[in-house]
Parts: C-alpha cells; structure tokens; sequence
C-alpha cells in the first residue's frame, strides 16, 4: 500500500511546481538554455521577448512592465493596418464595454470611423452635441488635444466618453475650417427605435421606423413599433437606418426576421471561424406590408446585412446614398491584463454572396440604392424621406 501511495503523493506536489515553472518560464522564454529554447518557443515569440527583455534589462531608464507590454500589443494590432481592429489597455476597455450599453455618459453623438477621426452621423435631440451646436457631417479631429486620425473607432469613440458632468474639448472640422467645442458630458439614453406616421395626401398612411442601433434587445422594440404601426392601420413602413453604425449580429437576424419569413440573411466567413449562414428565424410580424429602407454612408455593419438581405431577397428597395462598406466582423478577446484585443476574424456576405467590404480590411463600395436620394442639411426639409415616402406611395399605387 506504502508503494502505491509513494509515487501518488509525488506526482500531486510535482504538477502544481511543473505548472508555475511552465508559466514563469513561459513569460522569461530567455532564460532556458539555448537548445530547450530552440525546443520549446516559436523563434519569433523568442525575439520578442528578447527585445522585451533588453528593454527592461538594459535602457537607461526603468520602463513599467505593463507599459511596455501595452506597447509590445497595441504595436502589433497597429502592424495589421486594419482600421476596424484595436487594442484596449485596461483603463480603455472598461470605457468601450460602456458603449454597448444603451445608456451612458458621453455628448449625444452618433459616429463613424473617417481618415482624419469620427464623422458625425447622428446627433441627438436635447443632447450637450446639439447644445454646442454639432452637426452631422461634423469630423471630430481630436478630443482634449489628442489626434483621432489613425486610431480605431472604439478607441477613438472611448476619449470622448467620461462620467457625466466632465467636459470634453473636441476639435471639429466642418468643411475647409477647424473650431474648438468644450462640451460637457450626460447620461445619454439613446432610443433604439423610434416611430411616427405620415398621412399622404391620397390618404395613405405610412409608418417612419427608424433604427438607431443594434444593441441587445433593439429587435424587441423594433417589433413592438411595427405592430403598433398595423394596428393603427399602416400600408406601409419606412425603415430608416441611416446614421446607424451597426452592432450585434444576433440582433441584425432578428431584426431581417421581421420582414422574412425563411431564407438566408447572412453568411459568415472566417480562417479560424466556421464558415456559418444565418437563416431569418420564420416568425416575421411583418412578412408582407410593403417596406422601403432608408440608408446612407453611416449605414454600416449590421445596418448592411439588414439592408442586403432585404434587398437580395427582393424584399424591400433601398433609398438613400450608398451605405458604409464594411464587410468583416470582430471578435472582443479579453486579455489577462484586464485589456483586450478587438481583432477582424472574418467576413460577412449577403444572400447573393456580395461582401461589402473593398478586398480584406479596406472599406468598400457598400450597398448600392435602387433609388438615389440624398438630405440637405442647410434645409428642415428631409429631402430623403420625402424620396421614401414618395418611392412606397408609388408601391401602394402600383
């Protein structure tokens, strides 16, 4: 019994001495002699770590380890020359995981990635944005002195948040001329949806729906708004996402599955991502009122998979301008730091196989419109949805 006992009692205070030198080692790859190193750690990842371990080792000056890891990282993320992925340091994480929520504090703004920082698509009614007189089409070039040309969205988006009641200086460039803002932060709660309905001259009525974002949960108030447009007797829906920068994939399928009934919506496309095509759930509240979909260059992301499978699928014309381009997705990694990567994994394609993306990472051509129309913004007229409206009176007519 002694004999058997012996070898058990060993092999349980080894594996947990194996385990922290495995990891010690794993982190200090240089300090195995050369030929268990040339064994056991890819060549690159020991470069790597050389060149980590001279800096901390031998510059003149002492170098925090985890700035010089945020550095190692966010060099490496940057080195992919994507736009849409980032890499969050802890501080920046915790600021973007508030931006999924619906509510939170920042200045009123609905944005896009543009070369030179964010575009202003949207800006909210009552909002300190609309306050300090922000206008879409606005570029924000910088928030409190700090260029946003070449930072990802999120991180971008992640300088101009702050707790309410903070300010924040943004440098916004309108046309040929640059101006300063200090503007100070709220709790935003930004609608998902929002509806209203238009009486025609020919007495039709149309109901406006528009999409703000596709947070968690948006699809149930956007069925909520199309059942209380029938119910007061609508003959037909306008679905306005323009401005909308996108969100959850779950959501844009749920949100196609109000107007399809079967069918694809989406396909996506990864190295290391299953190639995976999401079908419309088969309970549609509104499988066949006429639908016309309102869009422009803010539509982006999930917008588009909405916009593109409804168009496929002959389900709906689109209105507008041409939407974003994006045609790739990402996937958050958290990191052991308490940062995390914000890394493209693969691509999406419309029913027909379209990506809208411009080959890889670039941004496209998107969506093109079955009927061109476009909003001046010097007018209270919204010459687009009038364009809309005027598109579903012909439908109803027809």
């Amino acid at each position: 019994m002694s004999r058997l006992r012996w070898p058990t009692v060993t092999l349980a205070l080894l594996i947990p001495v194996a385990l922290v030198l495995g990891i010690w080692l794993g982190g200090h790859p240089m300090s195995l002699p050369g030929p268990v190193r040339d064994v056991l750690v890819d060549d690159q990842v020991a470069v790597m770590a050389e060149a980590l371990d001279r800096v901390n080792d031998d510059y003149y000056r002492k170098i925090p380890n985890d700035q010089l890891a945020d550095a190692a990282v966010g060099g490496i993320v940057a080195s992919l020359k994507d736009r849409f992925s980032a890499y969050f340091n802890p501080k920046d994480y915790a600021a973007y995981q508030d931006t999924t929520n619906s509510e939170f504090s920042g200045v009123g703004l609905g944005v896009q990635g543009d070369d030179d920082g964010l575009l202003v698509s949207n800006v909210y009614d009552d909002s300190p944005a609309a306050r300090a007189g922000l206008k879409k089409g606005d570029v924000i070039v910088a928030a409190n002195g700090k260029r946003l040309k070449g930072r990802p969205e999120e991180s971008a988006t992640a300088l101009i948040k702050g707790p309410a009641g903070t300010s924040v200086k943004l440098t916004v460039k309108r046309g040929d001329r640059e101006f300063t803002k200090t503007v100070q932060r709220a709790k935003i709660s930004v609608p998902a949806v929002q509806g209203e309905t238009i009486t025609t001259k020919n007495g039709k009525k149309i109901a406006v729906i528009s999409l703000a974002q596709f947070s968690s949960g948006a699809h149930g108030e956007l069925y909520a708004a199309i059942k209380d447009a029938q119910k007061s007797g609508a003959d037909g829906i306008v679905f306005d996402m323009r401005g909308n920068p996108g969100g959850l994939v779950t959501e844009a399928r749920l949100v196609a599955s109000a107007f399809l009934k079967d069918g694809p919506i989406v396909t996506t496309r990864g190295r290391n991502v299953p190639t995976k095509t999401l079908n419309a759930t088969g309970s549609p509240v509104a499988p066949k009122i006429p639908v016309v979909v309102l869009v422009d260059n803010g539509s982006a992301s999930a917008a588009e998979i909405v916009a593109g499978a409804l168009q496929d699928r002959k389900r709906a014309k689109l209105v507008g301008q041409p939407t974003f381009g994006k045609g790739v997705f990402q996937e958050v990694v958290p990191l052991r730091n308490g940062g995390a990567l914000d890394i493209t994994v693969g691509r999406y394609f419309t029913p027909n196989g379209t990506n809208l993306g411009g080959g890889g990472v670039a941004r496209g051509k998107g969506l093109q419109p079955d009927v061109t129309a476009k909003d001046d913004p010097d007018t209270k007229q919204d010459e687009a949805l009038d364009k809309a409206v005027s598109e579903l009176q012909s439908e109803l007519s027809a």
